[in-house]
């Protein structure tokens, strides 16, 4: 992995959106003034509950106390990013032993413009990746044979020679794809015919979320798109606020019942009825007060996570907040940093910040169980130059957003490493060597872990 690949993609590939038309400043709704009341939650008296001088640190009440976590069975299939429409997946069971039992290559990795960035997805007994340049091909998931494979990237745009992003999902039988080459398709998830492509004005850097019938993308510019499943044909709209500097990527909307959670580069997260887009309540994660230039990039990177009631999120400008899904309320937050997406289970909410600490906090209260410092004990390096003079220097390890497998959590990152974290307790347990960066979250499924690395291998843990 290269230094620019993991300071520049990863972080903060940080750019001006001139090449996306990013010319939208306002943030508008065209269902709004069509007849009808506009529906917005009742924000009520919401004050701020992150200190300037807050610190991450365990709460006293909490030493010794136990907490809940959901109860573990066997994950059947991951259609999309994060498992289910909410981005939320309990207590796999899977992988006790954490051995590598088979790595497939699939396709272009990461070089130059091109990046591997889609999570896989599985279900029937398949697991779906995409690679650097949009070629998607389905894998058996026991042996991780080829069953199919289908370059999607178009030959007949000439300003689309280089892109990357996007992703998949599953639904009814069909696979859906997103991409930087301006594109969102259907295929026949068992046979890879393509059904339906299409265009899209900006490049689509995250993976769609696929529920009711709608295929729900979130563009480099900052719009929430909408599409339907069968045809293709464009659905309404949501432009939010636009962002000269921010990270080159998307996430995936959250959705429970009627009610789409959409994140948003410039920092919003916004609620909107799923049938419509008309908009119930923003929030913006953000602090009130920054101490440097990176804060000011406010990009929820990261999934929104809903979960009995609440929405978990968390922006590069430093808020990790958890929000009342019905009324838009804050509940409570924490100064994180962080590019992941939290992972919700049973009483307590984990986060994996920036620089490689995992926090597992209270659901209810935002109180914090435990710390574990994933980097803790690294050691600078430095790559290129001569006699360890000169050269750039390596930045410490990024680690993907975790799952939770029998009661641990499996989390990869930039170093090649698998790491099996105590869900209870932050105790590492082991660190598995996977021979090439990741930085896309693992998926559990069947029984097996599967990891996605930058240099498109498909890697089967048992």
């Amino acid at each position: 992995m290269t230094p620019r690949r993991r300071s520049v993609l990863a972080v903060l590939m940080i750019a001006a959106l001139s090449a996306s038309g990013c010319s939208m400043i306002s943030r508008l709704n065209p269902f709004q003034g069509k007849g009808g009341p506009k529906e917005i939650a009742a924000e009520g008296e919401r004050i701020s509950i992150v200190a300037a001088d807050q610190k991450l640190e365990p709460a006293e009440a909490l030493k010794g106390v136990d907490f809940a976590l959901p109860p573990v069975g066997v994950v059947a299939d991951w259609p999309l990013p994060g498992g289910t429409a909410e981005q939320v997946v309990g207590n796999a069971d899977a992988a006790p032993n954490l051995s590598i039992v088979w790595r497939r290559s699939f396709g272009k990795g990461s070089k130059g413009g091109a990046n591997v960035t889609a999570p896989p997805v599985a279900a029937g007994g398949r697991i779906y990746v995409m690679d650097a340049e949009a070629t998607i091909s389905a894998r058996d998931a026991q042996t991780g044979a080829e069953v199919w494979r289908v370059n999607m990237r178009p030959t007949d745009n000439k300003r689309d020679r280089e892109a990357f992003g996007g992703g998949l999902a599953l639904a009814g039988g069909k696979l859906y794809m997103t991409s930087g080459y301006r594109m969102v398709a259907e295929l026949d998830a068992a046979t890879g015919r393509v059904g339906w492509r299409t265009r899209t004005e900006q490049p689509i850097h995250g993976a769609p979320t696929v529920v009711g019938g709608r295929v729900m993308a979130v563009a480099i510019d900052n719009t929430l798109m909408t599409f339907d499943a069968a045809t293709g044909a464009p659905g309404w709209t949501y432009q939010g606020l636009s962002e000269s500097a921010r990270i080159l990527s998307s996430s995936s909307p959250a959705v429970s019942g009627d009610t789409v959670v959409a994140p948003f580069g410039s920092g919003e997260l916004v609620a909107l009825r799923a049938a419509n887009g008309n908009d119930l309540w923003n929030e913006a994660l953000s602090r009130a007060s920054r101490n440097s230039a990176l804060s000011e990039i406010r990009d929820i990177a990261g999934r929104p996570a809903i979960y009995q009631g609440d929405v978990f999120a968390v922006s590069h400008s430093g808020v990790f907040a958890a929000t009342d899904l019905r009324t838009g309320q804050a509940r409570w937050s924490l100064p994180v940093v962080g590019i992941t997406s939290p992972l919700p289970a049973g009483d307590v909410v984990y986060v994996v910040a920036k620089d490689g600490q995992v926090i597992c906090a209270s659901r209810e209260s935002g109180q914090i169980y435990w710390i574990r410092d994933l980097n803790a004990g690294y050691v600078a390096k430095r790559e290129g130059g001569l006699w360890g003079i000169g050269g750039r220097k390596i930045g410490k390890p990024l680690w993907s957003t975790p799952i939770l497998v029998n009661n641990r959590l499996i989390i990869v990152g930039s170093s090649g490493q698998l790491v099996d974290v105590n869900a209870k307790t932050g105790v590492v347990d082991r660190r598995v060597e996977l021979g090439a960066p990741a930085l896309i979250g693992p998926i559990a499924v069947g029984g097996m872990i599967y990891v996605v690395t930058d240099d498109a291998q498909l890697i089967a843990l048992r």
